[in-house]
């Protein structure tokens, strides 16, 4: 439940972003978003570090900059390719994460989840491909890196995350995050809001989707899988399609539909085999605590 509102919080932030990234540019939006969330964690939270020993503080250091990487090779990426597509091959973290998780940690993929993937890539493809049938060149390659980025992150937060050490390994992340895209920002000059509006948009995005949502997945992934986490995560287009019918005046189409119910068919394959048993991809909890 933690990670679905995680990803209604992400899907409700499409048509802010889009909003400010026609009067504001993409990395100084990314740096100023990250650095408020990275001072709200640390002023809520920043006792927490003491928590950490020093194996688990480098590691959040590097999740954050991970996911520093992610970030700007998605904005990055957005500016040379549509929309619609850099939403698909973004998702197709879901993918790589089960795929790379065999390839680098041996983990075991149960064939429910195999199933739920297939679903996932079915439902994101019709959710967001549409008509879109330009050539691939340099956007999709860089989102194609981001999905990689990403599920390299995600498989790192289920390496190192447990529910004692969540809320200190997200706030390292944050500081991290916000340090990275502020370094990128800086190389010509970080901007700043340019309205009172975007200012609004800007502080939501770093303290709800922001701040709280890392927050969020990293203690919910301290009770999932790699693979499960990253399938409940492909819930953001679904969401994302839900604001634009209610907040964005759209009309519900039969792609809305098939696309959001293959999703969510999905997500229902791998949650009924975690409730057989957790299924063959997902440890018990206690295995979860890893030692130091």
């Amino acid at each position: 439940m933690a990670l679905v509102a995680v990803t209604a919080v992400w899907g409700s932030t499409f048509y802010l972003i889009h909003d400010l990234l026609g009067s504001m540019d993409a990395v100084d939006f990314l740096a100023v978003r990250f650095t408020i969330a990275a001072v709200c964690l640390l002023l809520l939270f920043g006792r927490s570090l003491r928590t950490l020993d020093r194996r688990a503080c480098v590691a959040g250091v590097l999740l954050g900059l991970v996911y520093a990487v992610a970030q700007v090779l998605q904005t990055v990426g957005l500016a040379h390719t549509a929309a619609s597509r850099s939403g698909f091959i973004t998702g197709l973290y879901v993918v790589l994460t089960p795929v790379l998780g065999a390839v680098l940690l041996r983990d075991r993929v149960g064939r429910a989840t195999w199933v739920a993937v297939v679903l996932s890539v079915l439902g994101l493809a019709v959710l967001s491909l549409g008509d879109v049938a330009s050539p691939v060149g340099l956007g999709e390659a860089l989102t194609l890196a981001c999905a990689a980025v990403y599920a390299i992150h995600i498989l790192g937060v289920a390496s190192f995350s447990t529910a004692e050490l969540a809320t200190a390994l997200s706030t390292v992340q944050m500081v991290a995050l916000a340090v990275g895209c502020s370094v990128v920002a800086a190389v010509d000059g970080v901007g700043l809001p340019p309205s009172t509006g975007a200012w609004w948009a800007v502080v939501y995005m770093a303290v709800v989707a922001g701040a709280g949502a890392l927050w969020a997945q990293t203690w919910a992934q301290a009770h999932l899988s790699a693979s499960r986490a990253a399938i409940v995560m492909t819930l953001e287009p679904v969401f994302a399609a839900g604001f634009a019918v209610t907040l964005g005046g759209e009309s519900v189409t039969s792609r809305m539909v098939l696309g959001g119910g293959l999703v969510l068919a999905a997500m229902y394959v791998v949650e009924l085999a975690g409730r057989r048993g957790r299924g063959a991809d997902d440890p018990p909890l206690e295995a979860l605590h890893h030692e130091p």
